[in-house]
């Protein structure tokens, strides 16, 4: 399965992992936002296979997150290890993201929190 894959129309899943994955997999994912023909997707980021972060990283979750709720789409993640939670936690910036325990409940989460229909 590649590292950035669409579950439907409307939502993209990234499959992250260690570095140099992470960085590379993320890189994926914001070129092809990057290449949407028209509005952004909503993301949910599986954080399954990382076991840790560093600073290059959180910058790029938060690059992601500005990129996504300035254009209207919502951002899940999910299967965040302790290890790296704790990372988020100390540096502040858990609460900027939703985070679920696994990719189906990320995407009932993404179901049950519809988007505003425009009128």
């Amino acid at each position: 399965m590649p590292p950035v894959h669409n579950w439907s129309e409307s939502i993209i899943i990234a499959e992250l992992n260690d570095e140099p994955g992470f960085s590379e997999d993320m890189d994926a994912l914001l070129q092809r936002l990057e290449q949407a023909p028209a509005g952004l997707p909503d993301v949910i980021v599986n954080a399954k296979t990382v076991s840790y972060v560093n600073s290059s990283n959180i910058a790029q979750l938060l690059k992601l997150r500005k990129k996504l709720l300035g254009n209207g789409a919502r951002l899940r993640l999910c299967s965040v290890a302790p290890r790296v939670w704790s990372v988020l936690v100390a540096t502040g910036i858990d609460t900027l993201f939703d985070c679920t325990d696994d990719i189906s409940t990320s995407l009932a989460s993404l179901h049950i929190d519809q988007r505003p229909h425009p009128d």
